[in-house]
């Protein structure tokens, strides 16, 4: 599903117009993506959660060369679906 058939659903769902629904949907995905970058985590009860981890520095290989190459540590956004999500995905 695109960011665009989500704003249409959310709009059917809604009955809310579909820029109404976009604003909702942008305004969804902002908040989102500034709490993750402050380093906090969002938990939606019955979806799942969304959390940075750090990874550490390590050593990698370039496949071509065979040279040991350093990639840094970073942070990376993570999500962890709840039960619920996983029981109902699993029965597809």
């Amino acid at each position: 599903m695109t960011k665009a058939e989500l704003v249409d659903q959310v709009s059917e769902e809604t009955g809310f117009t579909k820029k109404d629904s976009a604003d909702i949907v942008n305004a969804f995905l902002d908040i989102v993506i500034d709490t993750l970058s402050k380093g906090q985590g969002i938990e939606i009860r019955g979806f799942g959660s969304f959390k940075v981890k750090k990874r550490d520095q390590r050593v990698a290989r370039n496949p071509r060369t065979g040279e040991s190459v350093i990639v840094p540590a970073k942070s990376v956004p993570v999500f962890k679906p709840s039960k619920d999500l996983k029981s109902m995905v699993s029965q597809l």
